[in-house]
Order: C-alpha cells, then structure tokens, then sequence
C-alpha cells in the first residue's frame, strides 16, 4: 500500500472512529476544528488529483489507442480487399490450366491446329507463367502482410482494454476520496463546517487581485495568461478540459493551446513540456506544480500569483504562487 493510500485509509479510519465514539452516549469526542477538518480535506483531495491524473493519462491514452487500432483495421481491410482481387485473378488462371485438360501447356501447343502459331503462342505462355508467379509472389507477400496488420491490430486492442481497465480504475478511486471528504465535511456542526468552507473556498478568487504587476511576456504567454484570466469563476471537475469546467490539467492544456502550443494533458507529462526555469525567474504563463507526486498545476500571472483550478467545489481562481508545495516550474512555448 503506497503512502496516499495509507493516508487516505488512516483518514477513513478516524472519521468511522469519530462517529462511532459520537454515537456512545457519555463519550462524546471533541469536535475537530476547522483547520484540522481543512487538513483532512485537503489531503484527501490531493489524493483525488492524483488519482485524476492517472484517470487523464488514461483518458488520453484511450483516444490515442482507438485511432490508431482504427487506422490498422482499415489498412487490414484494405489488404484483404487486394488479397481477395489476386485470388479471383489467380482463380481464372487454374480455372484455364484447367480447362486446357491438364496437358502440358507446351504440349498442347504443340498438338494445336495451328502450329505455325507456335513461337508466337509459346511466347504468350511464356508471359502467362511469368505473369501468374508474380501474382504468386505478391499474394505471398500481402498475406505476410496482413498477418502483421492482424497482430498488430490486436496488440493495440489489447492495449486498449488495459488502458479502459486503469480508466475505470483510477475513476473509482477519485469517486471513492471525493465522497470521503463529503463524508467528512457532512459529519461536522454548521459553524465548523462554515470555517472549513470559507478555509478552502476564501472570497475574492475571482477578483483580479490589484498587483498582478507588469512583467514583460512572450505574445503566446500574453495569450494564455488572457484565455486563463477569462476562465475564472468557471467550476472545477475532474477530467475536463473546457469550455465550462476544468481541472488544472486541463486549464492549463486549454490555454495553451489558445495560444497555439500543445501541451501533453497531465501534469506529469507536462512537467517536462517546456524550459525547466526557477521560482525566483518566473514570468507569465510558465507552469508551477505542486506536491512531490506533480499532481497540481497552475499558470504564474505575474505579481507572485497563480491562476488554477484547485478542487472540486471550487471554481477557477487567483491564488498566491507559494499556497502550495513547488515541486517545479516550466516555461511552455
């Protein structure tokens, strides 16, 4: 069992064990506070995010396998389609040989009626024989050939389902931390939950703060940082990329891309999307991510902020750039 796991497990196990001391009358545990509820809740979602990026990956791997196993049984197809025309024209040929009775070709030459035709007939044959052992040769090889656009087919379709088995699997996992934190935040009294929730949701995240500064950018940068600052107050949900809703992946892949540059869709992947810079040079529109497993990310603004879609039930946001553990910094373009 890895860490995130192990925490995740350790959390559960306190919350059943906070309940069920609650239930016992005279025993009543102490409620938590809401920072403690707010750690809780943060370490949970953190799992969540990691657990959507794995489901991204996925998500995007999934895509990628099902054209190309498309694209490998269309050219299977159209190779059986060409092994079937050789064997209609290699059929006429036997159906011929046959019809001839089977006697040596030159032979029945020379019995014809017509042996004054012989050099020009043998001459023919010679050509027919020639023509039939290539199509011989090119029948051979489009089998050959279809056998590997068979196999390879059915690796990528293999593939395919390994890769719906960890979607499903990583979807399970981000359902599963998401309802233990509704589990937790349910659990709490209005005015703990009320300070848990102003904790994890702080007023004014929208609001353009008053000292983004003025930091020279690229023009793709200005055009990222743009689509990104025209995002906020949009929902995060897990997996989605736009127009209505993200997750920081997908915000960050989003804005981008408005600015022309593809960006890989998960953070562990776009980690290494771009020039590795340091927190002390960053400029518009580079990449901040967060926490040692890189399962966070957001867009530097300028004037020490970030704009990120941080967790679920709460919306696209400035935030300052150091809120977070950094694990890296990249500048994209």
């Amino acid at each position: 069992m890895g860490p995130a796991a192990r925490t995740a497990a350790t959390l559960a196990t306190a919350a059943a064990a906070s309940v069920a001391v609650l239930a016992q009358p005279g025993h009543a545990a102490p409620q938590p506070t809401a920072s403690q509820v707010k750690a809780q809740v943060d370490a949970l979602y953190q799992q969540a995010e990691q657990a959507t990026q794995q489901y991204d990956g996925a998500t995007a791997a999934v895509t990628a396998l099902q054209a190309q196993a498309a694209q490998l049984l269309q050219e299977t197809a159209r190779t059986d389609e060409a092994m079937n025309a050789l064997r209609t024209r290699l059929g006429s040929m036997a159906a011929a040989q046959y019809r001839s009775g089977g006697l040596d070709p030159q032979l029945a030459l020379l019995t014809s009626a017509h042996p004054d035709d012989y050099l020009q007939r043998a001459g023919d044959l010679s050509q027919a024989m020639d023509s039939q052992s290539t199509l011989m040769r090119q029948f051979q090889v489009q089998a050959d050939t279809l056998a590997a656009q068979r196999s390879a087919a059915e690796a990528k379709l293999s593939a395919l389902h390994a890769e719906q088995t960890r979607l499903a699997a990583a979807k399970a996992e981000i359902q599963g931390k998401l309802a233990a934190a509704q589990a937790l935040l349910a659990s709490l009294d209005a005015a703990t939950l009320a300070g848990v929730d102003q904790a994890l949701n702080p007023p004014g995240g929208a609001v353009p703060p008053p000292d983004l500064g003025s930091a020279p950018m690229s023009a793709r940068a200005a055009v990222a940082v743009a689509f990104a600052r025209a995002q906020l107050g949009k929902p995060y949900v897990w997996g989605a990329t736009g127009p209505g809703s993200y997750d920081c992946s997908g915000l960050v892949q989003a804005a981008w891309a408005a600015a022309g540059v593809s960006l890989p869709r998960t953070t562990y992947d776009q980690i290494n999307a771009g020039r590795r810079v340091s927190t002390a040079d960053l400029a518009p529109g580079d990449l901040v991510f967060y926490y040692s497993g890189v399962s966070h990310v957001g867009m530097y603004v300028g004037g020490g902020m970030i704009i990120h879609a941080p967790h679920p039930g709460a919306s696209v946001e400035y935030a300052p750039v150091g809120e977070m553990p950094i694990v890296g910094a990249v500048r994209p373009g």
